[in-house]
């Protein structure tokens, strides 16, 4: 197995680098060129790509056959998005009767196998966790995020919203479930679950972690109890995010802003060496507890 690194073994500028690379702002030419300037050369560039790559062998938290949960992949009706959906559903084996559910959003490159092991997670805590793949019309997950990032890009995004609220509405539905459901996602899934928190009164409870707010005109719509986790070192996403605590202080919705301070953008994420341990299970804690307070 590849020795893990973390985020200390790279300079700050070659992460930033590496976000807008990851984010589509920046072409992997650029991030080379630019790493080149900061590490002395273009082999050393492209040794950090490599390492900063995900490495899926460092992350299974629950396995796959772990006693306590039941998987399945499910598929959902989206008649105002794509049609058809597929996600990966997951739920403790030994529940007796509906349990409240949590609606787990990915980050840019589809349902990888990091977010596959975050909806078996939250099923381990006891919910009715639905991991949903957005590029479920190009094929799903195509094994790598390089490739999952392209096509992700290709789909229109008010078509992929209206899939997440199909999703949402699927698990609020399911026979399984209370109706109580929350969503938490990542990156671009942290957006995705302010987006629903406006556009969903229903909406249980959302955690965002490290994404874009909405638009502030939509503020006021707002109902669900919403928990921020928002990591230190993100200039880029936490440039937002003054204005939106401020609007939602002026409206009065409830809300908790949780910043990790000297964490990197998608420090929750463990198959990649911007992961914080201590960062992450807390965040983790914090999220399981807030849904527990809010959905049961």
């Amino acid at each position: 197995m590849t020795e893990r690194r973390s985020a200390k073994d790279f300079p700050q500028e070659i992460l930033k680098l590496f976000d807008g690379y990851v984010h589509g702002f920046t072409s992997r030419r650029d991030f080379l060129e630019g790493a080149a300037k900061v590490l002395g050369g273009g082999a050393a560039a492209l040794g950090a790509l490599e390492a900063l790559k995900p490495n899926y062998a460092w992350a299974e938290q629950v396995a796959r056959d772990d006693q306590r949960i039941r998987q399945d992949y499910v598929t959902y009706p989206s008649p105002d998005g794509s049609g058809e959906m597929r996600g990966y559903m997951v739920a403790p084996a030994d529940a007796q009767g509906p349990l409240p559910a949590v609606l787990v959003i990915h980050e840019n490159r589809g349902l990888n196998p990091y977010i596959e092991d975050v909806v078996r997670r939250f099923a381990a805590a006891n919910f009715v966790a639905l991991g949903p793949d957005a590029l479920t019309p190009l094929g799903g997950y195509p094994g790598s995020d390089d490739e999952g990032r392209v096509l992700q890009r290709q789909l229109d995004r008010e078509v992929m919203m209206q899939d997440w609220l199909a999703a949402f509405r699927f698990l609020r539905d399911h026979e399984t479930t209370t109706g109580r459901v929350g969503a938490v996602g990542f990156c671009y899934g942290g957006g995705v679950v302010n987006q629903l928190a406006v556009r969903l009164p229903d909406l249980g409870a959302g955690v965002p972690f490290y994404g874009s707010a909405p638009d502030l005109s939509e503020v006021p719509g707002i109902q669900a109890p919403l928990m921020i986790q928002l990591a230190g070192l993100d200039e880029r996403v936490n440039a937002g995010y003054p204005d939106y605590q401020a609007a939602l202080e002026e409206h009065g919705k409830a809300f908790t802003i949780h910043t990790y301070e000297g964490a990197n953008h998608g420090f929750h994420n463990d198959t990649t060496p911007r992961y914080d341990e201590d960062a992450a299970m807390l965040a983790q804690e914090r999220t399981i507890a807030f849904f527990n307070e809010h959905l049961r």
